[in-house]
């Protein structure tokens, strides 16, 4: 879940970006780790509505946009109030328009870990779906083919229980130590999938938060809460025209 790293002029020598580049990918692991614990744990009440296939619980007067993803999703490590999710759903009530947020982020999901809790997801309608999935696929080295398998079925089962149902992909980028070959094809597989399946797209849901130490917590991996608010403003900028 982490970009290339921006290399800044006062770093200075390549010893030390050496340095840095492995304390990212240590942090990645341990991420990976103690994101894992947070597994399958719902998530908390905010200004978001949690994941649930209970329709009783949403207000059918208003459209239902879900955000299906990860930790990024989730908010690890910040209030849930602090999340991009219940960020946007603060946009989207200043501007009174009819749409409820649902945060479906899981820590440490994968994409083989959306495909498989997709199905009871769907149990609810759902008029817009964002799809936040891969970064933890490239931190584990998994195979491109394999994540982009995955978010196509997960696509597809959105489009086959409501085919009017809008769709946006969050684009990622891993570290630089993944290889080149695999960290440009782990990139590319999210503006492919959203031309093949005319997706509005988010280039990097980490834009401009990625590799900025103080828009990040002490793991240099998830937006603290400046960062959460740089994120939301990258979320809203393609998602606000599909409202």
């Amino acid at each position: 879940m982490y970009p290339e790293i921006k290399r800044k002029k006062k770093m200075g020598s390549t010893g030390l970006m050496h340095k840095f580049s492995a304390t990212i990918a240590l942090a990645a692991l341990l991420c990976l780790f103690s994101c894992k614990n947070q597994e399958n744990k719902p998530a908390a009440e905010s200004n978001t509505k949690p994941a649930t296939a209970d329709s009783s619980k949403t207000d059918t007067s208003k459209k239902t946009i879900l955000f299906f993803g990860n930790s990024l999703t989730a908010g690890y490590g910040i209030e849930p109030s602090q999340a991009f999710p219940a960020l946007i759903q603060k946009k989207i009530d200043s501007m009174q328009l009819p749409y409820q947020v649902i945060n479906g982020g899981v820590s440490g999901e994968t994409s083989a870990g959306g495909n498989s809790r997709i199905d009871w997801i769907l149990r609810q309608h759902i008029d817009v779906f964002v799809l936040e999935l891969g970064g933890n696929d490239g931190l584990r080295g998994i195979p491109v083919d394999e994540t982009k398998k995955n978010l196509q079925s997960i696509i597809d089962k959105v489009l086959a229980k409501n085919p009017s149902t809008k769709l946006v992909l969050a684009g990622m980028q891993i570290p630089p130590n993944m290889g080149q070959d695999y960290i440009g094809a782990f990139k590319n597989l999210f503006p492919e999938l959203a031309k093949k399946n005319n997706m509005a797209f988010i280039p990097f849901l980490l834009e401009g938060v990625g590799g900025e130490p103080d828009l990040n917590q002490r793991d240099g991996i998830h937006p603290n809460e400046k960062g959460a608010e740089i994120v939301a403003g990258n979320v809203w900028k393609v998602l606000q025209p599909e409202l």
